[in-house]
């Protein structure tokens, strides 16, 4: 069971996240923006970050950056926005890996797993 942070403004992407990845086993903290996120990581100390970018506030890219100022936990980005220079400036900001929504729970599973795999594997 892997413990993830999903930050994701959109209650129903995030209820449909969280219940997808509970259904599979992981244990889900949810934040609806980057500043309860960042509070969250502290506290929930997950081994990945689920990471949407269009966020009230402090944006996904944002969170993203300041969590690589301190850590190396694994970070997912999961956003609508599917264009390659989207892609590119959220890997540039150290993301581990990028996935365009909608994207189904065998999707998500999968990346997960990759990204675990590669963590692991250091």
């Amino acid at each position: 069971m892997t413990r993830v942070l999903l930050i994701e403004d959109d209650p129903a992407v995030r209820k449909g996240v969280h219940l997808a990845l509970r259904r599979r086993g992981h244990e889900v903290e949810a934040a609806a923006s980057g500043e309860t996120g960042l509070l969250a990581l502290d506290r929930f100390r997950p081994e990945l970050v689920l990471l949407d970018l269009m966020l009230p506030g402090m944006s996904g890219l944002e969170v993203c950056r300041r969590i690589r100022e301190t850590q190396q936990i694994p970070i997912i980005i999961l956003s609508a926005r599917g264009d390659d220079i989207d892609m590119v400036v959220g890997l540039e900001a150290g993301a581990d890996d990028y996935v365009v929504k909608p994207a189904s729970g065998e999707v998500l599973q999968a990346r997960m797993r990759a990204v675990l795999r590669r963590v692991v594997g250091e």
